[in-house]
Protein backbone atom coordinates (compact mmCIF):
# COMPACT_ATOMS: atom_id res chain seq x y z
CA UNK A 1 0.00 0.00 0.00
CA UNK A 2 2.77 2.47 0.91
CA UNK A 3 5.20 1.32 -1.79
CA UNK A 4 4.44 4.35 -3.95
CA UNK A 5 6.53 6.45 -1.52
CA UNK A 6 9.60 4.35 -2.37
CA UNK A 7 9.59 5.32 -6.02
CA UNK A 8 12.68 7.58 -6.35
CA UNK A 9 11.04 10.64 -7.95
CA UNK A 10 8.17 10.62 -5.46
CA UNK A 11 10.53 10.06 -2.51
CA UNK A 12 12.68 12.95 -3.75
CA UNK A 13 9.69 15.29 -3.96
CA UNK A 14 8.45 14.23 -0.49
CA UNK A 15 11.88 14.78 1.11
CA UNK A 16 12.28 18.08 -0.73
CA UNK A 17 8.87 19.25 0.53
CA UNK A 18 9.63 18.15 4.11
CA UNK A 19 13.01 19.93 3.99
CA UNK A 20 11.41 23.09 2.63
CA UNK A 21 8.78 23.00 5.39
CA UNK A 22 11.47 22.57 8.08
CA UNK A 23 13.46 25.43 6.52
CA UNK A 24 10.45 27.75 6.65
CA UNK A 25 9.59 26.79 10.24
CA UNK A 26 13.16 27.15 11.54
CA UNK A 27 13.89 30.38 9.65
CA UNK A 28 12.01 32.22 12.39
CA UNK A 29 14.87 31.36 14.78
CA UNK A 30 17.70 32.33 12.44
CA UNK A 31 20.00 35.33 12.82
CA UNK A 32 18.57 38.54 11.47
CA UNK A 33 21.01 41.03 9.94
CA UNK A 34 19.42 44.11 11.53
CA UNK A 35 20.14 43.17 15.15
CA UNK A 36 23.56 44.06 16.56
CA UNK A 37 25.10 42.90 19.82
CA UNK A 38 27.75 44.76 21.80
CA UNK A 39 30.41 42.12 21.29
CA UNK A 40 29.56 41.20 17.72
CA UNK A 41 32.80 42.46 16.22
CA UNK A 42 35.07 41.00 18.90
CA UNK A 43 36.85 37.66 18.69
CA UNK A 44 35.41 34.84 20.79
CA UNK A 45 37.64 34.26 23.80
CA UNK A 46 35.82 31.53 25.73
CA UNK A 47 33.87 34.09 27.72
CA UNK A 48 36.99 35.78 29.09
CA UNK A 49 37.23 39.54 28.86
CA UNK A 50 41.01 39.72 29.23
CA UNK A 51 42.15 37.10 26.77
CA UNK A 52 45.85 36.94 26.02
CA UNK A 53 46.35 35.55 22.49
CA UNK A 54 49.99 34.76 23.30
CA UNK A 55 49.06 32.31 26.07
CA UNK A 56 49.54 28.69 25.10
CA UNK A 57 48.16 25.75 27.07
CA UNK A 58 50.60 23.23 28.50
CA UNK A 59 50.04 19.80 26.97
CA UNK A 60 52.96 18.10 28.70
CA UNK A 61 50.63 16.10 30.95
CA UNK A 62 48.19 15.31 28.14
CA UNK A 63 50.54 13.49 25.77
CA UNK A 64 51.42 10.55 28.06
CA UNK A 65 47.72 9.83 28.55
CA UNK A 66 47.03 10.12 24.84
CA UNK A 67 49.97 7.82 24.06
CA UNK A 68 48.75 5.28 26.63
CA UNK A 69 45.22 5.42 25.23
CA UNK A 70 46.36 4.90 21.63
CA UNK A 71 48.86 2.17 22.45
CA UNK A 72 46.55 0.22 24.75
CA UNK A 73 43.60 0.34 22.38
CA UNK A 74 45.56 -0.58 19.26
CA UNK A 75 47.24 -3.44 21.12
CA UNK A 76 43.83 -4.66 22.29
CA UNK A 77 42.53 -4.43 18.73
CA UNK A 78 45.48 -6.47 17.46
CA UNK A 79 45.07 -9.11 20.19
CA UNK A 80 41.36 -9.59 19.59
CA UNK A 81 41.34 -9.62 15.78
CA UNK A 82 44.41 -11.68 14.93
CA UNK A 83 43.56 -15.08 13.48
CA UNK A 84 45.03 -17.93 15.52
CA UNK A 85 45.06 -20.40 12.61
CA UNK A 86 48.24 -18.99 11.11
CA UNK A 87 51.28 -19.28 13.38
CA UNK A 88 53.28 -16.64 11.47
CA UNK A 89 50.58 -13.99 11.89
CA UNK A 90 50.14 -14.92 15.54
CA UNK A 91 53.89 -14.54 16.15
CA UNK A 92 53.89 -11.11 14.46
CA UNK A 93 50.92 -10.03 16.60
CA UNK A 94 52.70 -11.30 19.73
CA UNK A 95 55.81 -9.29 18.79
CA UNK A 96 53.62 -6.21 18.29
CA UNK A 97 51.93 -6.68 21.66
CA UNK A 98 55.34 -7.17 23.31
CA UNK A 99 56.46 -3.90 21.71
CA UNK A 100 53.33 -2.20 23.03
CA UNK A 101 54.05 -3.55 26.50
CA UNK A 102 57.62 -2.24 26.25
CA UNK A 103 56.27 1.15 25.18
CA UNK A 104 53.92 1.23 28.16
CA UNK A 105 56.79 0.25 30.46
CA UNK A 106 58.93 3.10 29.11
CA UNK A 107 55.99 5.48 29.46
CA UNK A 108 55.36 4.68 33.11
CA UNK A 109 58.90 4.22 34.41
CA UNK A 110 60.24 6.87 36.75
Amino acid sequence: MGKWMLVPPIAFVLILAASWLILILLSRFSYKAGKHNAGQGKAYACGEDNYDPMSQPDYSTFFPYAFFFALAHVATLIMTTVPTESLRIFVLAAIYVAGAALGLYILFRK
